[in-house]
C-alpha cells in the first residue's frame, strides 16, 4: 500500500510518522511518500492533505497538477483525509474568506467550511470528541476550520459546539482538527480502512 501525504506546505512530516506507525500496527506493507509534484498521488492507493495555510496548499496543488490527480484518486473510491487546511480544500463550499482569497477548492466533500472558526492562532486547543466509529479521541485544534453546512450523503462523524468538526462521504474523510499530533493512531487506522470501502 503507498500512501501520499500532500507535501507542499503545513505539517507534512507528522501525517508521515503516524502512517507509518498506522501501516506497522496494522500490518500492512507499505510506503509513505511525502510529495509536492505530479505523478505520485495518481500511483498512490490513498492520499493525505495536511493542515498548514488552505491558500497556499491550493494554489500549489492547482498549479502542479495535483489537483486533478487528487479529484481522479478520490473518484475512483480510494481514500483521501483532509486534515484543518485539508478540510477546506476537500469541502465543495466556503466562507467569504474563501472567497476573498480566491481560494480553489477541490469540491469532494458536500460542506461548507468556515475557515478559522475557533479564532486564530492563540486560541489553540485540545478537546476530548466523541468520533463515530472511534470512540473517544482527543482533539488538537489550531486555527481550526469547522464544517457549517452538510449536505446529502454526507456522515457526521463529530461535534463541537455547534459546529462539524469530522465528517466523512464514503471514502472522503474531513477533520477539522489535526490526529497526527498525538500518539493515538485510530483515525489514520480508520482512514486506511477505508480502501476496503
Amino acid at each position: 500500500m503507498r500512501v501520499a501525504v500532500i507535501g507542499v506546505q503545513g505539517d507534512v512530516e507528522e501525517h508521515v510518522i503516524a502512517v507509518k506507525k498506522t501501516l506497522k500496527k496494522l500490518g500492512i506493507d507499505g510506503e509513505v511518500v511525502a510529495t509536492r509534484r505530479a505523478g505520485v498521488v495518481s500511483e498512490s492507493d490513498a492520499v493525505i492533505i495536511p493542515g498548514g495555510e488552505s491558500t497556499t496548499i491550493s494554489k500549489l496543488i492547482f498549479s502542479d497538477g495535483i489537483a486533478d490527480e487528487i479529484i481522479e484518486l478520490a473518484e475512483s473510491g480510494k481514500p483521501v483525509m483532509g486534515t484543518c487546511a485539508g478540510l477546506i480544500l476537500l469541502s465543495k463550499y466556503g466562507d467569504e474568506q474563501v472567497i476573498k482569497t480566491d481560494t480553489r477548492l477541490l469540491g469532494l466533500l458536500n460542506v461548507r467550511v468556515k475557515r478559522n472558526a475557533f479564532g486564530r492562532q492563540r486560541e489553540s486547543f485540545q478537546v476530548e470528541l466523541d468520533v463515530k466509529h472511534i470512540g473517544r479521541f482527543d482533539a488538537v485544534f489550531i486555527r481550526a476550520p469547522a464544517i457549517v453546512e452538510v449536505g446529502k450523503n454526507v456522515e457526521v462523524l463529530a461535534r463541537f459546539e455547534e459546529y462539524v468538526v469530522a465528517a466523512q462521504e464514503n471514502n472522503i474523510l474531513g477533520l477539522a482538527f489535526h490526529p497526527e499530533l498525538t500518539d493515538d493512531t485510530r483515525i489514520h487506522e480508520y482512514f486506511l480502512r477505508l480502501n476496503e470501502f
